[in-house]
């Protein structure tokens, strides 16, 4: 009893329990988080327009991540891939989740405030500290949303400098307005205000659309032959000019066909999306006041007493719920819309476009194999070592303490990247190979223990000589490893280069200590 006593008693054994037990009550509180090739979950690939350099796939990353995190989707990861791909991974399987994920990873995340055709603040101006979306509130049946932020001094000028002079007119923001596209609208959806005619409709939309040159053309389309050849030939003399068309889903087929035929890049909005909330807020003002389809946010009336060059540096964006939806629905589409511009802003834009592909599916079941095949093969690994080390020194008593440190750091490592991050294969991958470094060391230390016996002052010096040769292995190992730690090219084995990093710290700075101390007090008892 008295020698198990002595045993604890020593520092660097104590320090070994202590982590290990600090780190089990982590684990219990706030759980392992495990990667979608253990728990199953959905991948989805990301296209870039172009390929990029390192730093741009850098930010990309970081803005995606930013965004997501910012959403409150938990453990959802973002890898780059060569120099033109990326992977998100979400560890669950739920459609909502993914299609959320997809609407956020897809906005280029241009915020753009315009008065009067001039653009009056940007997405660069914004403090990414600053932004908070606002709890939905209900008046009366209307349920808003909102999104607050503050801007930097220069921006608040540049505001002050555009408004001047512009009371009682709208400020229009936009959240990726089109730079290069068409809008084609179906006609029925124009004048449909009761009190407004179409040309009335359709002025206004104009009027929203107008940025200084950046002209936005929109076409509306009759199911009349006369307007569906005046459109074709009207897209026909566009193409070169313009890329991207934004139209009705509820347009005649042949015309979309058409339009694809183009080359043009056709995205379909629903009839929610692309009919413009139209508000007469005076006998000679209509304005826009959102439109989805082409990213109008809101457009709020600048109070003149902003617009005298006085303004300052809190802002808001707001927008209300479709009425058409429940109370309940009202408040959850509210709450929806306020986290995801939240998230977008605080991403800031992507400093290159992207296009989200197909999501691929790991179910669950398969990812319990996984985990288990992993933990098989940790296991063996262990074991195999074990058995090495006893042939190679017949000392059954080696086993112990080399099976004892061995688990222990395994488990210091899951449960640092379980805690802070993702445990996927790669980082496995990243323990086994530990495994191998760590038995490595522990003979190191046994050889000069051994060879030493019975000389005066032989386990300090042996545990000496021994910690010099793991200190040097250690910061080889962590020097090979940190450029692919860093790497955007190479993110699928980053996990592998986190676990042998931590590995060589914590083996250096805990378990080898503790497994000298350990047979140093075998052998020199």
């Amino acid at each position: 009893m008295s020698a198990i006593k002595d045993y604890l008693l020593d520092r660097r054994i104590l320090i070994l329990i202590v982590v290990v037990a600090a780190l089990a009550v982590l684990d219990v509180v706030y759980g392992i988080h495990f990667g979608i090739e253990f728990v199953g979950g959905t991948q989805i690939p990301i296209t870039l327009e172009h390929p990029v350099n390192v730093t741009a796939m850098s930010s990309l990353v970081s803005a995606l991540q930013q965004r997501v995190s910012t959403f409150g989707l938990k453990q959802t990861t973002v890898e780059g891939v060569g120099n033109s791909h990326a992977y998100v991974m979400i560890p669950s399987v739920s459609g909502s989740e993914v299609n959320q994920t997809i609407s956020i990873i897809q906005s280029q995340g241009r915020f753009d405030g315009i008065v009067n055709g001039r653009e009056a603040i940007n997405g660069s101006g914004i403090l990414k500290g600053s932004i908070g979306a606002v709890q939905p509130t209900s008046i009366n049946g209307t349920v808003q949303w909102a999104v607050t932020f503050y801007i930097t001094d220069a921006a608040a000028k540049q505001f002050n400098k555009a408004v001047l002079g512009q009371g009682n007119k709208p400020l229009y923001m936009f959240l990726d307005r089109p730079t290069n596209a068409i809008v084609v609208i179906n006609s029925s959806q124009i004048g449909s205000l009761s009190g407004l005619s179409s040309g009335t409709f359709l002025t206004a939309m104009k009027t929203a659309l107008t940025f200084g040159t950046q002209t936005i053309p929109i076409v509306s389309v009759s199911p009349s032959n006369n307007s569906l050849n005046s459109t074709e030939a009207l897209l026909t003399q566009y193409r070169g000019r313009y890329s991207e068309i934004i139209a009705s889903s509820n347009l005649p087929k042949p015309l979309i066909e058409f339009m694809k035929a183009q080359n043009y890049t056709v995205t379909l909005e629903n009839k929610g999306n692309m009919t413009p909330q139209i508000s007469a807020v005076s006998a000679n003002q209509t304005i826009v006041e959102s439109w989805p389809a082409v990213g109008l946010l809101s457009s709020p009336i600048l109070n003149p007493s902003i617009t005298n060059g006085t303004a300052g540096n809190s802002y808001e964006i707001s927008g209300v719920a479709p009425s058409n939806l429940s109370t309940q629905a009202k408040i959850a589409y509210a709450t929806g819309t306020g986290k995801t511009i939240e998230s977008i802003l605080n991403g800031g834009a992507l400093p290159v476009a992207i296009i989200a592909g197909t999501p691929t599916t790991i179910p669950a079941t398969l990812g319990s194999q996984f985990l288990f095949y992993s933990g098989v093969a940790a296991l063996a690994a262990i074991v195999l070592v074990s058995v090495f080390i006893t042939v190679r020194y017949r000392k059954l008593f080696l086993v112990l303490p080399i099976l004892l440190t061995t688990f222990m750091e395994l488990f210091i490592i899951v449960s640092i990247i379980g805690l802070l991050g993702t445990i996927d294969l790669a980082a496995v991958a990243g323990m086994i190979a530990v495994v191998g470094t760590g038995v490595d060391a522990q003979i190191i230390i046994t050889d000069e223990l051994l060879r030493r016996t019975g000389e005066s002052g032989s386990a300090k010096s042996a545990l000496g000589g021994a910690f010099y040769i793991i200190l040097r292995d250690a910061m080889l190992l962590i020097v090979v490893m940190l450029p692919l730690f860093f790497s955007t090219s190479l993110v699928s084995v980053v996990g592998f280069a986190e676990s042998t990093i931590i590995g060589a710290i914590l083996g250096f700075l805990i378990t080898r200590p503790a497994y000298g101390a350990i047979i140093s007090k075998h052998y020199s008892s």
